[in-house]
């Protein structure tokens, strides 16, 4: 659930911006939000304000709630015209290709609403710039059929982070392809992958302890804007 103090902070830049209805403003195109439900999420967005390679994983970094960043991030969905309807705090594990190295992350899952691929891209873009980031993760859901499926996400118990982290730096494959993924603190792994590699992806989570749960997967388009 959207937090009262994120709500706040929307309603001035939506007034700030003019993005209010009204003469003359600027609104989200209503095809771009959920048929039915504009508070529903269209996408996901994975990013941290983070810069540090963390390996330690009793760091206190990794504590921290994050709560600048959820607010600077929503003020800058919300300058796209984007709706965020809420974040969840995760605790990720990343590869990082340029350093060869994994770190810890503590990070937020945002949910926004009345987002297309373009105005989700925008706004990754400004994030990982403003952060100073490697890249920013993004999931657009879409609908049963869509022919830019290319990529799913799902959530899977069973697994804690620490032997998710050293299966993953084990595996030169699974750390090619899945990049990372992000730990709930009711402990729900979460993954996005390409839909190519569905099939790894599950191998991979048994193999580590993880309960695979078709029900939970989820279809759409995946991006690392960099």
């Amino acid at each position: 659930m959207i937090t009262s103090r994120v709500m706040a902070a929307v309603a001035v830049v939506f007034v700030a911006s003019g993005l209010v209805g009204g003469a003359g403003s600027v609104q989200a195109a209503p095809t771009a939000c959920a048929a039915g439900n504009p508070l529903r999420p269209t996408a996901e967005l994975f990013a941290t304000d983070n810069t540090a390679t963390i390996t330690d994983p009793d760091d206190q970094r990794l504590r921290m709630r994050l709560d600048g960043f959820e607010l600077a991030v929503a003020g800058i969905a919300v300058q796209n015209i984007g709706l965020p309807v809420g974040s969840t705090l995760v605790s990720g594990v990343f590869w990082s290709e340029e350093r060869q190295q994994a770190t810890y992350e503590r990070s937020r899952e945002f949910h926004l609403a009345c987002v297309d691929a373009a105005d989700l891209r925008r706004i990754a873009d400004q994030v990982r710039t403003r952060f100073r980031q490697e890249s920013v993760l993004t999931f657009q859901h879409l609908a049963p059929g869509a022919p830019e499926i290319d990529a799913f996400t799902i959530e899977v118990a069973g697994v804690d982070i620490h032997r998710f982290r050293d299966a993953l730096v084990a595996d030169p494959t699974a750390r090619d392809r899945l990049v990372g993924g992000s730990l709930t603190d009711r402990g729900a792994l979460i993954l996005v992958a390409d839909l190519a590699d569905l099939t790894l992806t599950r191998q991979f989570v048994t193999s580590i302890g993880g309960t695979w749960t078709p029900d939970s997967l989820q279809y759409g388009d995946r991006e690392f804007v960099a």
